[in-house]
């Protein structure tokens, strides 16, 4: 199978039929059927899906073997964003969801199991559209984001309200992956950054908080999440500094998933509804 992801080739071959569904749901909006260049990054996975041996090749890198599919697919995930990475350095890849709405985007940032995923399931039934879930990558000069449309993942089931959808998700035991196929949600196209938010899952509030970051803090917890920093001058930090003094940035400590998105969503139409306010009033003076 040929994907295009981020204006690359990637080709991913399977010799059993249930990897193949897995893999093609899972990159099924990067699909190009039609590709007949080399490819950039070329993988190749041997074993049986229901097996407890899987085997990820990769073209000049090798081999590896796994012993549970959710861990084969975690590891071709990983070997792809890297590769794209090495691909295209002129790209400022963060670890983060990324969403829009009103023709912005947004970067929801945290460590690993912290609920960015989760809230993004969730804004998907508040109206927002889907980028990317786990790779943000941002064209620096013009803080355009791409759009990198795999599978959303999530750990564990989402609350009651935001459940799977009867069909399309991938249950892989340790990892669930949504295709975007059965999402409450559309592909959206590159669109500008608008706002970045720190997101942090904490169990024991009673409801979402919300504060504002300032440029410096929000450059360093960025940073911390940066994939690819050392590709860029400075190790990156100057770009970093950068995108946070351009772009607003805020916390949003969750709790209940609804109140999250709920909180979420209201802050971003009060935003929009300011801009067309300003636009407005541009316009009559």
């Amino acid at each position: 199978m040929s994907f295009q992801m981020l204006d690359r080739h990637v080709r991913i071959a399977c010799q059993d039929a249930g990897w193949a569904g897995i893999v093609r749901a899972n990159y099924a909006a990067l699909l190009a059927p039609d590709c007949a260049r080399a490819p950039d990054l070329d993988f190749v996975i041997s074993g049986q899906a229901d097996s407890r041996q899987h085997t990820l090749w990769q073209h000049g890198r090798g081999s590896l073997v796994e012993s549970r599919a959710s861990l084969l697919l975690f590891r071709l995930e990983k070997a792809v964003t890297v590769g794209l990475q090495k691909l295209r350095p002129d790209l400022f890849f963060f670890h983060a969801a990324a969403l829009t709405h009103g023709g912005q985007a947004f970067l929801l940032v945290g460590e690993s199991g912290h609920g960015k995923s989760t809230t993004a399931w969730g804004l998907l039934h508040h109206g927002f559209d889907y980028l990317s879930d786990e790779l943000g990558p941002i064209e620096l000069p013009t803080l355009q984001v791409h759009p990198y449309a795999h599978a959303l993942c999530m750990k564990r089931l989402p609350p009651p309200g935001y459940g799977l959808p009867p069909s399309g998700a991938i249950d892989l035991g340790e990892t669930l992956h949504v295709p975007l196929s059965a999402m409450p949600a559309r592909a959206a196209d590159p669109c500008k950054l608008g706002a970045v938010i720190f997101v942090r899952y904490d169990r024991t509030l009673p409801s979402p908080r919300w504060r504002e970051v300032g440029a410096a803090e929000a450059s360093a917890r960025l940073y911390a999440q940066a994939l690819n920093a050392l590709a860029h001058p400075g190790r990156g930090v100057d770009a970093v500094v950068d995108v946070a003094q351009r772009v607003p940035c805020y916390a949003l400590d969750t709790a209940d998933l609804g109140a999250s998105c709920e909180l979420l969503r209201d802050r971003v139409s009060g935003w929009e509804s300011q801009a067309r306010r300003a636009a407005s009033t541009r316009q009559v003076a």
